[in-house]
């Protein structure tokens, strides 16, 4: 321990109950276990690099309901390499891997991988390690065997659509994920401009010259540096970062204990400090940032303490604050700005009046709870993302039934987009997979987007040209651009 440690922390553990126990079997499954079975407050984990957990160990399981932080994910280096490779034949391998590059699209239609992964070199074809993915992934349920009762009952859709094609992997840019069940950390304001978190950080990319900027660093202390009523004034300090929303040349990020950072990109410091609530469970779960029908700037987040709260971004006053009784993991607001969706803890989600709060209707169908919602530009469809693997789509005039059902591959629907012109549906998954589907087939084709890690966001730019996927690895962390295939036909012209 360093000298750093406060006397509280050391009168913490000299009155703390330590309890040890040893466990044999799936590292999944039993350390998961062993938390139920002890009750524990606190669990601490300790192993070496290339140990005996040298395997796909995800925190997301269903009987941990209180682990909320990302566990330490297990590279593809792990998965990969057997023992007398990493202590001795494999240093070489390993030495190679620090100096991944990144791919372009002309590399990757020579047969480089898209991400870099050596697979010649490594003792599992990528064609075997998917497999294996595929076999060991463990979905995160709060309702244990949603996903398999959906695996039973729906198909997924024809897959080999190619909408968006593979441009660049990023190696310089590491998205981070800091909450295991919240994905919405990548944002888009043009086809090259790119925001997103990296440990405290909030990062800008730019494609078009490779330039990553810092745009605030949550590790130290944040103020604001603009008087508005209600702001906190003394600011925050090693703030959490659970959430981002960016657009235009505004930006909100939203912390764990509740807090709200808003930033104009186009002025230095931070303008609007707060604490949504003080409430234990205060995580804030989702933002989005909107035009409101009056010409300005709106934002609206969604909280673990059931509130869904919308601001303005002028004078960043509290328009609306609406209560619902379980916690709301994500909320979206209509094309028209009259309803919002709202999902969370719950089997079911709402739609409800923008002015009021009041619930106009209910969408049952989903088997676990959701954490992602879109509406179409058309503002009659929107779509929900769930745990139960499923991303189901909606239609206002009659909600009795979705309109469609779309399967993933391997775990809970995080997050969905919608293209602003409404053609293409995104949909992520927690890891590996991406799916685009096309909203004018009636969402029966599909463009799979098929790569290794953990997704931190998916994002398409203003103009759908681009798609950016964060992809969080200890190794292999980096950001995917993708960009939109067109058909020209030309017409011969005689003179």
């Amino acid at each position: 321990m360093s000298n750093g440690i406060s006397s509280s922390s050391v009168a913490f553990w000299n009155q703390a109950e330590v309890k040890t126990q040893v466990v044999v079997g799936d590292p999944n499954g039993k350390i998961c276990e062993a938390v139920e079975e002890l009750d524990v407050d606190l669990l601490v984990m300790g192993c070496r690099s290339f140990g005996p957990i040298k395997r796909d160990y995800r925190m997301p399981h269903n009987e941990v309901d209180e682990i909320d932080y990302m566990a330490e994910e297990g590279d593809i280096l792990d998965f990969v390499m057997d023992d007398e490779e990493i202590n001795g034949g494999g240093d070489q391998i390993v030495d190679d891997y620090d100096m991944v590059t990144d791919t372009s699209s002309a590399q990757a239609r020579r047969g480089k991988d898209i991400q870099g992964i050596p697979w010649e070199r490594l003792n599992i074809t990528r064609e075997s390690y998917r497999l294996t993915r595929l076999e060991q992934y463990r979905n995160y349920e709060n309702i244990p065997l949603s996903g398999d009762a959906v695996d039973k009952k729906c198909k997924q859709k024809q897959k080999g659509a190619n909408y968006y094609e593979f441009f660049h992997n990023t190696r310089l840019v590491k998205p981070t994920i800091l909450h295991f069940q919240l994905r919405n950390l990548v944002w888009a304001t043009s086809k090259h401009d790119v925001y997103l978190m990296s440990n405290y950080s909030i990062m800008h990319w730019s494609s078009l010259s490779y330039n990553l900027t810092e745009i605030l660093n949550f590790s130290g202390h944040v103020a604001p540096t603009e008087k508005h009523a209600g702001s906190l004034l003394e600011g925050f300090t090693q703030t959490q970062i659970s959430t981002l929303a960016v657009k235009d040349d505004f930006l909100v990020a939203g912390g764990f204990q509740g807090e709200l950072a808003c930033k104009r990109l186009d002025k230095q410091g931070v303008s609007f400090c707060t604490r949504t609530t003080y409430d234990d469970n205060a995580i804030t779960n989702a933002v989005e940032i909107y035009d409101s029908l009056s010409g300005g700037k709106h934002f609206m987040a969604s909280n673990n303490d059931g509130g869904v709260r919308e601001y303005d971004m002028e004078k960043f006053q509290l328009m609306n604050h609406f209560r619902f009784p379980w916690p709301v993991n994500h909320s979206s607001l209509s094309p028209d700005r009259k309803l919002i969706t709202v999902v969370g803890d719950h089997l079911d989600g709402l739609v409800v009046d923008s002015n009021n709060g009041k619930t106009v209707a209910a969408v049952e169908g989903h088997l676990d709870y959701s954490f992602a919602s879109a509406w179409h530009p058309d503002g009659r469809i929107f779509a929900t993302g769930n745990q139960d693997k499923t991303c189901r789509v909606w239609d206002l005039r009659n909600l009795s039934n979705p309109v469609a059902v779309l399967k993933g591959n391997m775990g809970a629907v995080r997050s969905v987009r919608f293209s602003s012109d409404g053609q293409f549906l995104v949909v992520a998954e927690p890891a590996d997979f991406v799916h685009v589907y096309d909203t004018n087939l009636n969402y029966e084709k599909r463009q799979e987007i098929d790569f290794f890690g953990e997704i931190s966001g998916v994002s398409l730019s203003p103009d759908n040209e681009t798609l950016f996927i964060g992809v969080w690895d200890r190794t292999y962390a980096s950001l995917l651009q993708y960009n939109k295939r067109h058909k020209y036909g030309y017409l011969d012209s005689f003179v």
